[in-house]
């Protein structure tokens, strides 16, 4: 399975400021007149770069899921989704009342790389995940656990991720700014007379921050 990164970022702008020099005409002034001389000054403000919100995934090859916990009603195939990183660097009193992040997740159909004829549907991928960080306001929280279509014992929802299914997130962006990070256990559950073959999937990733 496959992890591609789409990624939201807020727009930065960078200040330029020009200084424009003046020119005087006329006789130089004396060496010893001490009033001859003209101090000239300028202040220069330090530029800011505003804020903004941004998500990266680990480094990885990719997730190989592994066989383990299969028995007489389901194969199941589990894995650790890489990292999960939220960094926002804005101030709060920048962050609109009321605006939120959230972390989702969507998979493609497995497809068999020796018979595209050959797929396991993304309603077969479950996950749980799980805040490696710490919230110290708990605003930033780990989306609820969603099965696969084939029950897993737990009480999640028996949905997997064909749709798009919560990650993380945060109710109020303004609540708790900084670095967020979070991953997911991964289980495919599929029927016991599944199709033998290597399978491939793309998990989607997406950021989204709104009001």
């Amino acid at each position: 399975m496959k992890i591609t990164r789409p990624t939201q970022i807020l727009a930065a702008s960078v200040l330029g400021l020009t200084l424009a020099g003046a020119g005087l005409a006329g006789p130089a002034a004396a060496a010893d007149d001490p009033t001859g001389g003209i101090d000239v000054s300028v202040k220069i403000e330090p530029t800011t770069t505003p804020g903004q919100i941004s998500m990266t995934v680990a480094d990885n090859d990719g997730v190989s899921l592994q066989e383990n916990g299969s028995d007489a009603t389901a194969r199941q195939f589990v894995g650790t989704l890489p990292t999960v990183t939220v960094t926002d660097t804005r101030r709060p009193e920048d962050i609109p009342a009321g605006e939120f992040w959230a972390v989702v997740g969507q998979s493609s159909q497995f497809v068999a790389a020796d018979d595209p004829a050959k797929t396991i549907g993304p309603e077969y991928l479950g996950w749980k995940p799980r805040l490696l960080s710490e919230s110290s306001t708990g605003a930033v929280a780990a989306g609820e656990p969603v099965s696969s279509v084939i029950d897993d014992g737990t009480g999640a929802p028996n949905v997997g991720l064909e749709g798009q299914e919560l990650l993380v997130s945060t109710a109020n962006s303004a609540d708790e700014i900084g670095t967020s990070q979070v991953n997911a256990d991964l289980a495919l559950r599929t029927s016991t007379d599944v199709a033998a073959g290597e399978y491939h999937s793309t998990l989607t990733l997406s950021l989204f921050n709104q009001s």
